[in-house]
């Protein structure tokens, strides 16, 4: 049986196993501990080798909801007597009733009321007043639907048993709020999971590109000497950028990533056009090209012809082998030679292959010291 969490008895979370708990609110450095770097290590080179994010996330995403829905469906059978039932939904109002809520508490307490962050906002206008209204409109909306499903299809009757210990009583309550729940539950995971896994995977993939094309990583650039190095979000005079290499003498790139589809890659564009052309690094000016790496790019996209304005570049990351377009790019702003430049299209899936066995993962996203 799965450890329940060590929280105080009055907390939602405590009817949830741990493994349960971590699930909800995991970071994507979280999520990579649990997952596994080599699984990790997979995507990054999928992502390289052209796939899409979203594909290569799809399994980590449908994993966490899949176990989740199961402790959702564990829960309910432990709340399974029809006034039990009603009694998780007053808890869930009462949970949201309260102030300064932890995420993990907020969710559950919202999925239980059919709700995620988004309906709280839009429905709620998040006013904890409103949630005894809605609690009597929700539970009597769901009571007219199973009035009516009842009256044509028959009563639901039936005893679900876990470990031949737990017993809970099947009826149309029960699967009702339950679905319910887990509707709520599937669609914040996953809108959870896209912006957790991009942040996490831009620093991953920019990282893993850098280090295979033969430059050192670094937290930090002080107390650096400043030939062929990089570091990750760093923070310039401006804005951020997703990574920041230096070259030799005066000459750098920095890179901004987005896993933005064709219809709005020009908000990449937006940011990066606030990057200034120079920075000072010790006593000199450094000059700095720009490289955009994108997922796709429309037909009708006026991103590259503003991406020369600003002298910049955009990479596709849904071109085949686009890491060697940085490498050319690269070769031709900085005169810096990589083999990857030139090498054919058969052999570059196996070199990236290879070269990722001894990427140092666990450094870019500080779970290892450099």
């Amino acid at each position: 049986m799965a450890k329940r969490a060590n929280v105080s008895k009055d907390k939602l979370s405590s009817l949830l196993s741990k493994d349960s708990i971590e699930l909800l609110t995991s970071n994507g450095v979280q999520l990579a501990q649990r997952i596994g770097i080599e699984a990790i290590r997979d995507v990054v080179l999928d992502i390289l080798t052209g796939k899409n994010l979203r594909d290569s996330t799809e399994f980590i995403t449908r994993r966490r909801i899949s176990f989740l829905n199961l402790s959702l469906f564990e829960m309910f059978i432990n709340h399974s007597d029809q006034s039990n039932v009603y009694k998780l939904i007053d808890r869930a109002v009462e949970v949201l009733q309260r102030e300064q809520i932890p995420k993990s508490e907020r969710w559950l307490a919202q999925w239980i009321l059919g709700l995620t962050d988004k309906a709280s906002q839009n429905i709620l206008r998040d006013d904890p007043n409103e949630l005894t209204s809605y609690k009597t409109r929700y539970i009597n909306s769901c009571k007219e639907v199973i009035k009516s499903f009842e009256s044509q299809h028959g009563r639901l009757s039936g005893v679900v048993e876990i470990d031949s210990k737990k017993k809970g009583l099947m009826s149309w309550d029960l699967i009702a709020y339950l679905l319910n729940t887990i509707g709520a539950e599937t669609l914040t995971i996953r809108g959870s999971a896209k912006s957790t896994y991009g942040k996490l995977f831009e620093k991953l993939v920019l990282g893993s590109l850098l280090h295979i094309l033969g430059f050192k990583f670094v937290s930090s650039p002080e107390g650096e000497e400043l030939k062929r190095i990089f570091w990750l979000a760093s923070r310039g005079e401006r804005r951020e950028s997703d990574a920041t290499l230096i070259f030799d003498a005066g000459k750098g790139v920095r890179f901004d990533i987005g896993f933005i589809g064709r219809g709005n890659p020009e908000i990449s564009l937006d940011k990066v056009s606030r990057f200034e052309r120079e920075i000072t690094l010790g006593h000199s000016k450094w000059y700095m090209a720009t490289i955009i790496i994108v997922d796709r790019i429309g037909e009708k996209s006026r991103i590259d012809r503003l991406a020369k304005n600003i002298g910049g570049n955009i990479i596709q990351m849904s071109m085949g082998y686009w890491p060697q377009e940085v490498a050319k790019i690269l070769k031709d702003a900085l005169g810096y030679r990589h083999r990857l430049a030139s090498m054919s299209h058969s052999e570059i899936g196996s070199y990236l292959a290879r070269q990722m066995k001894d990427v140092p993962l666990k450094k870019f996203i500080g779970i290892e010291n450099t």
